[in-house]
C-alpha cells in the first residue's frame, strides 16, 4: 500500500539541482564517486530541452514541517520492442535518500512508472541493478521483479567506442549528422 507522505510528481526545471545532486549520492553509493559527467546545463536540456529524450518524477516527503523536500527520484527514458510493436520504459536510476529509505518512496515511483507504462499500452518497465546490491535485489524481488537471466548487458564506452564508430561507411556517419541536425 503506498505511503501517503509520499507524494510522487514529474520533475520540473527547478528540480534540477536536487536531481544532479541525487545522481552524484548514486555514483557513490555505487563505488563510482568520480564517473559523473552530467551538469545541471545538460541535465535541464534532456528533460526540459525542446525535444525531451529523458523524463523524470521525484518523490516528495511531506511528513516534516515546513514545505515538502524531494527525497527520492526515478530517471527514465522510451525504448522500443521490435517484437512487441510497442515502447517501454528504462528506468536508468531510481534512487532514495538513504534517511528516507522504507518510507514507501521507491514504491511509490516504481508504481508511478508502472501506470505510466499500462495508461500507454507499453509492453515493459525494465531496468538494471547490481549483482552485490542485496537491498534493491530484496526490494525489486518483493514486488515480483524478475531477473532476466538469458541475456547479458553488454556496453561500448570510451576508447572501444570511438574504434568501432571509425569503421563505420563514410556514407552512415554522413547521415547520421543530417538526421541528428533536423
Amino acid at each position: 500500500m503506498p505511503d501517503t507522505a509520499s507524494h510522487i510528481r514529474a520533475a520540473e526545471p527547478r528540480d534540477v539541482p536536487v536531481l544532479l545532486a541525487m545522481i552524484t549520492d548514486l555514483a557513490e553509493y555505487e563505488r563510482e564517486p568520480d564517473a559523473v559527467k552530467n551538469t545541471g546545463a545538460l541535465l535541464h536540456e534532456h528533460l526540459f530541452g525542446p525535444h525531451p529524450t529523458v523524463f523524470a518524477h521525484v518523490a516528495e516527503d511531506h511528513t516534516g514541517a515546513g514545505e515538502p523536500h524531494i527525497v527520492g527520484m526515478a530517471i527514465w527514458y522510451l525504448t522500443y520492442s521490435t517484437w512487441e510493436g510497442v515502447h517501454g520504459i528504462h528506468l536508468e536510476d531510481l534512487y532514495v535518500r538513504e534517511e528516507a529509505r522504507g518510507g514507501g518512496h521507491g514504491r511509490n515511483l516504481l508504481s508511478t512508472l508502472a501506470a505510466i507504462a499500462v495508461d500507454r499500452d507499453y509492453a515493459r518497465l525494465e531496468w538494471q541493478v547490481l549483482n552485490w546490491n542485496e537491498p534493491a535485489l530484496g526490494f525489486y524481488d518483493a514486488l515480483g521483479a524478475s531477473a532476466l537471466t538469458d541475456w547479458t548487458t553488454r556496453r561500448l564506452d570510451g576508447d572501444a567506442l570511438a574504434a568501432v564508430a571509425a569503421t563505420a561507411p563514410s556514407a552512415a556517419r554522413a547521415a547520421s549528422t543530417t538526421s541528428e541536425e533536423s
